[in-house]
């Protein structure tokens, strides 16, 4: 039986290279696995919340242009999940157009607009007058070149090799040694192990006080545990009401993350606890 895994496709994204190193690692389990390309990572999560893949693959940050904000809300947009595992992905693009098409010829360009963040500067030199068309990921805008439907892309070099276009330009990118982390997320069970050196996240909202988030995060520089991330995102219920995002260094195991959890849990109006698991080798995150 083959393990489903949702991603954003179609095929050539950076998220499904993110997808087969974590097949490589053994983060789905044995045996094979069945790729289904969606377009969001709502779609992605929602597969797995109703029983369509047992694992979703999604991006959560970047090294340029920061959380992955769609995949925050898609975390927050139902229980039923949990993150089991991460990785991260240098990020470089190549330019790829239609065969006999050459730079003079783009009055269009395509792209998934946080790789549009990666490669802006880029752009505005080699393509100051062209259009630019938002993609939903990187390889659909590669697919829409072969298409026609615009006619240049900035996608993972293998997007040109699987759409049958050419690369004018390869190594693009403004910040060299960008990278993207991505995690897999699973239907809701216990965590991976503590390894001594994991990560957790949480989400969760608090009432509207003075102070409220200063005594939120006291409750771990108390314990002296590390946040290595903290995000703030409109709860979509009024203006000025946000839920906050926090990664932290531990494991829901550890005597202090789990005690810092349970005062947490009392003092705000909504927690969720999004998982624990190993961080990965290149991903250590500066302290907060």
């Amino acid at each position: 039986m083959r393990t489903v895994v949702a991603y954003l496709g179609p095929e050539g994204t950076f998220t499904e290279a993110a997808l087969l190193e974590f097949q490589r690692r053994g983060s789905f389990g044995p045996g094979d696995i069945g790729k289904l390309p969606v377009e969001s990572p709502h779609e992605a999560l929602n597969a797995v919340r109703s029983g369509a893949a047992e694992y979703a693959c999604v991006a959560i940050e970047n090294s340029v242009d920061g959380p992955v904000t769609h995949t925050f809300d898609a975390l927050a947009d139902g229980e039923g999940v949990r993150i089991f595992a991460e990785t991260e992905i240098e990020i470089s693009f190549s330019i790829m157009v239609r065969p006999g098409t050459s730079a003079s010829d783009v009055h269009t360009f395509t792209t998934h607009p946080v790789a549009r963040q990666q490669v802006r500067h880029w752009t505005d030199r080699a393509f100051p007058e062209a259009e630019f068309i938002p993609a939903s990921s990187n390889a659909a805008a590669a697919k829409a070149v072969a298409e026609g439907r615009a006619d240049a892309a900035i996608a993972p070099h293998r997007a040109a090799e699987i759409f049958g276009l050419d690369a004018i330009a390869e190594n693009v990118i403004d910040v060299p040694g960008a990278r993207t982390r991505f995690v897999s997320v699973g239907r809701t069970s216990r965590s991976p192990k503590s390894t001594g050196n994991d990560r957790t996240a949480i989400l969760f909202t608090l009432r509207n006080e003075p102070g409220s988030l200063v005594r939120a995060l006291r409750l771990f520089s108390s314990r002296n545990i590390d946040l290595t991330r903290i995000e703030s995102r409109p709860t979509r219920t009024q203006l000025g009401a946000y839920r906050f995002h926090v990664d932290l260094k531990g494991h829901i195991d550890d005597a202090a993350v789990a005690a810092a959890l349970n005062d947490l849990s009392s003092r705000t109006t909504d927690m969720r606890y999004l998982g624990s698991w190993p961080v990965s080798p290149a991903a250590e995150s500066p302290d907060i």
